[in-house]
């Protein structure tokens, strides 16, 4: 298989063209350009072939999560403790070379060779990952008391994702053969691609008078989701996406729920249990944790599902607020470095995955230390004891707080009532911030100052508590800082997240690329109208059209003077000249004589005296 990787991206560069020539080619003229550098991937601004990018991903699910724990080791024999980051690097390397055909058949212009190269790749590897699932159902009618062994036998849910994801990649290679065929005999129009055209829907919406009549929204769209036509996802959002779901899959659900946990449970009910347990109260405390696991396993996928879908949410959320110039969701207290920025981009996939995973670890093993206080607060003492004298030690636990509850809602209440002014006018909502009755305020606050310690306690151990919970849900949610404000800067992960669409923000802002796009297509558009064989561009002609075009820059700066001092030439030219003419400029802008006498200066301030003379 090695072979027939380093054949597919050696046939690939092949036919990849370089723009560069070096001297030394001129001896190979059938070699000249060739061996280009192969993309397998644009995780900046490609929106192009997104699903088969995320489904090609899920193909390589299992060596990916492989890494994750450390069970692919290229080297024959085991390395030193201290050189182990050189082996998930070079596992890195190697996972990535695995992969790289898949990637670049998709990515390469040359869609009848990609599409056929990919087919066959992945056809193998199809038959590969079958033959692998068939053989070890044979495998688990073995000894079941080895963890692998018994393993063997969930191994096709393991490997289900992967074969669907390598079937998904079986018929997008198909279908890029048969549209390249149909291309080829003209029966399909070889169209552009229309990747760029949601964002030119977008800007043209914006550009519309908005709707006086705004259509109702339904109960889903108000609280759930609202699709967006004019927004895509890029290729980067959606396999981190995809990967995540896999992760939670695979290495969480699948291995540790499915495989390890029955495979505990089989060996704790095993023939010897009740030779050292064969008390009913062991019995009772083991069915306990098993149904507090599976259930608090349950709860967690439901709780990583959500944050998972919540990546997409808050992507478009953020990344729509800076298209429009908010900037809310940035820090305010630090500004992140261009290189930081463009290292979130790099990071974000990687990061997202691993901290999805790792929270559904955290996240259940919390649920399940909460779920057996739970048990053995409620379960197991209402089924000791009965309900009756549960309820009765929780009516006795309840009378305390909401005494303590009452008593701190007490103060404000005779704050409200007694201690403040009333209010100055009948239409206010609160009363003033002015105090009333001072001593007996003094005297109040004197009294109150020895029980609120005791408050202050339970406040302190409640926002601990809280503090918790909250950093444990948002784990995987790197999109929020768990850090409170002016720490942001320590929360990596979060920067992580700032960088990745601050860089997306400036490469893709779809009005400035619009903006690039059309301006590329007028400039060509007049270079060939130039070009043509009747328009011989004469000295007098370029003149002219050299006067039109700065006239026209003139009339613009008159009417927009602030632009003048945004310009490049304004940091060459006199600074005192350019401030001179600048207010001129602003002042003189009434009498028509005055204006022309402005018009010229401030040619002569941009341009030289000259072209002011000849205006």
């Amino acid at each position: 298989m090695r072979t027939v990787k380093v054949f597919i991206l050696l046939l690939l560069s092949f036919v990849e063209r370089r723009k560069n020539h070096h001297p030394f080619e001129e001896r190979f003229p059938c070699l000249r350009g060739k061996f280009g550098i192969v993309v397998p991937l644009d995780f900046t601004s490609c929106l192009e072939n997104r699903w088969s990018y995320a489904f090609a991903f899920g193909a390589t699910a299992p060596l990916i999560f492989g890494l994750f724990f450390g069970f692919i080791n290229p080297f024959p024999y085991k390395l030193p403790r201290y050189l182990k980051v050189f082996v998930y690097l070079i596992s890195s390397m190697e996972v990535g070379i695995v992969s790289k055909p898949f990637f670049a058949c998709l990515s390469t212009p040359h869609k009848m060779l990609g599409g056929v190269l990919g087919l066959l790749y992945t056809l193998a590897w199809f038959i590969v990952q079958l033959w692998e699932v068939v053989w070890c159902k044979k495998a688990s009618t073995l000894n079941e008391e080895d963890l692998f062994v018994f393993s063997l036998q969930y191994e096709w849910l393991y490997d289900a994702p992967n074969l669907l994801s390598l079937g998904f990649l079986f018929f997008r290679f198909g279908f890029m053969i048969v549209n390249d065929v149909l291309i080829r005999v003209k029966k399909h129009s070889n169209k552009e691609t229309e990747e760029m055209k949601h964002q030119y829907r977008y800007v043209q919406r914006l550009l519309r008078r908005p709707a006086e009549v705004f259509m109702q929204k339904s109960w889903f769209q108000r609280k759930v989701y609202e699709w967006d036509p004019y927004f895509k996802f890029p290729n980067r959002i959606i396999a981190t996406v995809v990967l995540s779901f896999l992760g939670v899959y695979l290495v969480c659900i699948v291995l540790t729920e499915q495989i390890l946990s029955s495979w505990c449970t089989k060996m704790i009910y095993g023939p010897y249990f009740y030779i050292f347990a064969n008390k009913p109260t062991w019995t009772t405390y083991l069915n306990y944790a098993i149904y507090t696991w599976y259930v608090t396993s349950v709860c967690a996928a439901i709780s990583s599902v959500i944050n998972i879908s919540h990546v997409m949410v808050y992507y478009r959320k953020h990344i729509k607020s800076l298209w429009a110039g908010e900037k809310q969701y940035l820090p305010k207290t630090f500004t992140l470095r261009p290189a930081v920025s463009l290292a979130g981009l790099l990071k974000y996939p990687g990061y997202q995955i691993a901290f999805t995973m790792w929270g559904y670890l955290i996240v259940h093993l919390a649920m399940f230390t909460a779920g057996m206080v739970f048990v053995y607060l409620v379960i197991s003492p209402i089924r000791e004891n009965g309900f009756l004298s549960w309820l009765l030690d929780l009516i006795t636990f309840l009378t305390n707080f909401f005494i303590v509850f009452t008593l701190m809602k007490l103060q404000r209440i005779v704050i409200k009532w007694v201690f403040l002014h009333d209010k100055t006018s009948p239409h206010d909502e609160e009363k003033p911030l002015a105090l009333n009755n001072r001593k007996a305020f003094h005297t109040f606050n004197y009294y109150l100052f020895f029980f609120n310690v005791i408050l202050g306690l339970g406040s302190c151990v409640l926002r601990l508590i809280r503090s918790a919970i909250v950093a444990l849900f948002l784990v995987s949610r790197i999109e929020r800082t768990v850090m409170p404000q002016g720490f942001k800067k320590l929360d990596a992960s979060h920067c992580t997240w700032v960088g990745m669409i601050i860089t997306d923000h400036h490469h893709n802002n779809p009005v400035l690329v619009c903006f690039c796009h059309l301006l590329v297509k007028h400039s060509l558009l007049s270079v060939q109208v130039d070009l043509k064989p009747g328009n011989l561009c004469s000295t007098a002609v370029l003149a002219k059209k050299r006067a039109h075009l700065r006239w026209v820059l003139v009339y613009t700066l008159l009417r927009n003077p602030k632009l003048i001092l945004l310009r490049r030439k304004c940091w060459e030219a006199n600074r005192e000249q350019l401030e001179h003419a600048f207010i001129w400029a602003m002042t003189t802008h009434r009498g028509n004589k005055n204006t022309i006498k402005s018009v010229q200066t401030l040619i002569s301030a941009l341009h030289g005296s000259s072209f002011a003379s000849e205006i």
